[in-house]
């Protein structure tokens, strides 16, 4: 049992030590105020305050998690043994750095509740974030600085017990448009064809023809292939369709057409599915309940997790309208057209509201890799050279590295190749 010493404990306190302690290190810890209790403790204990009391195990605390609100803080990076951090703590203190509060700040992605300028479709920009312009923005930092503490902890402590965590590679599927020509009706096929002729598309013209010859032949329609690939290399996947009213940002096939219906429900037979959020639900609390109550009765499951219309988290907003439908899981935590780990971790936690000052019933996934940042590559060895060493680093932390994938890139071509280029990165990352 390691004894923390805190002047006082807060929300903000107990949230960052159960994840850093209990979900990324695995160690059995509770907290103490009084100094008798801290000295009477005869097994691992560490001091977590303004000084030190003795001689003992020391990180001096910033005010970070010791105050309420939200307030414009400057960061400045230094490093510690050539790894990045911030939140300097002085000389007294064994650590550098308050590794609890810099864990808090990236955890509970304290930036975007400051004043920033949103992108076109009104998320948080990766280009605003201090990561991304410290160019540390591939670095699962929280995990990092755990690891490195624990080594600390364990020169001083030996007989100090921590639980080790299994590696973990997650593949996301996900499907906001199921099919690009088949299954839309008559009606929206001929306005489709309209638009190609009117732009000179004959190649969306001789596609679109065939599909309605043979809906199998369908450019999105690569289900069966997926699942071949996944049974082969034993992945557990995460399928989430988006099964929404039709809109300007939503252009799915109709929730009613009986062959999309049964596409998700065999899909379901061999995959756990969830609800990819329609971009109008974003706006409307209602119209998210209802579409997760139909994809919900389709599969006659509950549905707990959701993934976010274009990853737009809006924090606090977006993930309270979550909460309020119980929706448990979210798996949007991540930058559409950048590499990286968003709130600096690979591993999932749960949802800090700071204007509540409340840990939440959300548990947050992140992802390193959404694929549509990978539009601009033009060698598949680009992206090897790019993921390999985050993926080194994950695995050496017996992290979650998270990819995600939409069907409708494998249905285009590119000169990545998109489904032979996953096929290399399960084989690379998970056999």
């Amino acid at each position: 049992m390691l004894l923390i010493y805190t002047h006082k404990i807060t929300k903000r306190f107990t949230y960052t030590m159960r994840q850093m302690f209990g979900e990324i290190l695995g160690i059995e810890h509770s907290f103490a105020t009084k100094v008798e209790d801290f000295i009477k403790h005869s097994g691992p204990k560490i001091t977590y305050t303004k000084q030190p009391l003795q001689n003992e195990f020391f990180i001096r605390s910033n005010d970070l998690l010791f105050e309420q609100g939200i307030n414009d803080i400057a960061i400045k990076i230094q490093e510690w043994d050539e790894l990045p951090c911030f939140f300097g703590a002085g000389e007294q203190s064994v650590i550098p750095f308050d590794i609890f509060s810099a864990s808090f700040y990236l955890l509970s992605r304290y930036e975007e509740y400051l004043p920033h300028v949103k992108d076109e479709v009104g998320r948080f920009p990766a280009k605003s974030s201090f990561l991304y312009k410290e160019s540390i923005l591939h670095r699962p930092l929280v995990d990092l600085w755990a690891f490195k503490f624990l080594g600390l902890l364990k020169e001083r402590f030996p007989e100090l017990v921590s639980k080790q965590r299994k590696f973990q590679f997650q593949s996301i599927i996900n499907v906001t448009t199921s099919h690009c020509y088949a299954h839309r009706g008559v009606f929206r096929n001929i306005g489709g064809l309209a638009i190609d002729a009117s732009r000179f598309k004959f190649s969306s013209i001789v596609k679109r023809i065939a599909t309605w010859v043979n809906p199998e032949k369908d450019p999105y329609n690569n289900y069966a292939e997926l699942l071949e690939l996944h049974q082969k290399f034993k992945v557990k996947s995460y399928f989430f369709f988006q099964f929404a009213a039709y809109s300007r940002h939503d252009k799915n096939v109709s929730i009613f057409k009986n062959k999309f219906r049964h596409l998700i429900k065999s899909i379901a037979d061999y995959s756990k599915v969830g609800l990819s959020a329609s971009y109008q639900s974003a706006y409307d609390s209602e119209v998210l309940k209802k579409e997760k109550e139909q994809l919900s009765n389709l599969i006659k499951r509950p549905v707990n997790s959701v993934r976010l219309r274009y990853n737009k988290v809006n924090v606090p907003d977006s993930y309270r309208k979550l909460i309020t439908l119980e929706i448990t899981d979210d798996y949007s935590m991540g930058y559409t057209h950048q590499i990286g780990f968003r709130a600096g971790t690979c591993t999932s936690h749960f949802f800090y509201d700071i204007n509540l000052e409340m840990q939440q019933p959300l548990k947050v996934h992140p992802f390193v890799l959404f694929d549509y940042s990978l539009v601009n590559y033009k060698q598949q060895q680009q992206v090897f050279d790019k993921l390999d060493d985050i993926y080194r680093e994950v695995k050496k932390l017996n992290g979650t590295f998270t990819i995600v994938f939409s069907n409708e890139l494998f249905g285009k071509k590119h000169r990545l190749n998109w489904l032979d280029l996953y096929q290399k990165l399960l084989r690379r990352y998970y056999v």
